[in-house]
């Protein structure tokens, strides 16, 4: 009963990501609603492993997770730079 709310719960913050994505306002408050929504597939996967003494659910949350990380910081640094090959050299000016 009490994961089952905990599902609930965790569905209903996932619909509120969700809407926080397509309302916006900047395109950083897009990015980070995404990883939100990343990160409550990742418990509801979890949640629904246990539900159905699926333990392996785990290991897939945990590639989910690490996917999730990197995938937000490509994003985030395609959109600082607008190139994912930027480096530190560039700020220096050392090419």
């Amino acid at each position: 009963m009490m994961f089952t709310i905990a599902a609930a719960a965790i569905i209903v913050a996932h619909i509120c990501a969700v809407i926080r994505a397509l309302k916006g306002p900047t395109v950083f408050d897009r990015v980070l609603a995404a990883n939100t929504i990343g990160t409550a597939a990742i418990m509801l996967l979890a949640v629904m492993g246990f539900l159905a003494k699926r333990p392996e659910f785990l290991d897939i949350g945990l590639t989910y997770a690490l996917l999730n990380l990197i995938g937000t910081l490509a994003v985030l640094k395609w959109f600082r730079y607008g190139d994912l090959a930027h480096g530190e050299e560039d700020e220096r000016g050392d090419t």
